[in-house]
């Protein structure tokens, strides 16, 4: 069977995010002062053949820890479905 993973990658909240700072004051500067904070990070899709959908939640998290993302720095969580 064929599953899709729906991976968010995100910097931990005790990390300093520059890219959120830096979008989070121009959109100040455009006038949109409403927004807070913003925090960047990854969307990644995996396609993923596995006999059920447990095993694609442990295909896509042993892909997550051992590459996608860095669990110094960063948190991840996934959404498997029917592909």
């Amino acid at each position: 069977m064929k599953f899709k993973a729906q991976i968010d990658v995100m910097p931990m909240q005790e990390i300093l995010d520059p890219q959120g700072k830096v979008v989070t004051q121009s959109l100040h500067n455009l006038g949109i002062g409403s927004v807070a904070d913003v925090r960047i990070g990854k969307h990644i899709s995996l396609f993923i053949e596995a006999d059920s959908a447990s095993d694609a939640e442990t295909q896509a998290d042993l892909a997550c820890r051992k590459l996608l993302a860095n669990p110094i720095m960063e948190t991840y969580s996934f959404a498997i479905t029917q592909a």
